[in-house]
């Protein structure tokens, strides 16, 4: 698995950052290891799953460049 930082627009609260945090919890083979107002870092192999299931939610994220 590879660690995947995500910035996520439209987090505007804690109700937003514990959404965002069951959505991602949700997907076979992704660990979630910190969710905060407007990030959230993730282990897992694949972006896309992670991006439907922020879009189910609600939201719109793409990838951080490191």
């Amino acid at each position: 698995m590879k660690e995947i930082t995500l910035s996520i627009d439209g987090m505007h609260c804690e109700v937003c950052v514990r959404r965002v945090g069951r959505a991602l919890q949700g997907i076979l083979g992704t660990v979630v290891e910190e969710v905060r107002l407007g990030t959230a870092r993730v282990q897992s192999e694949e972006i896309a799953p992670l991006l439907a299931a922020l879009a189910r939610a609600g939201y719109t994220a793409r990838t951080e460049q490191r």
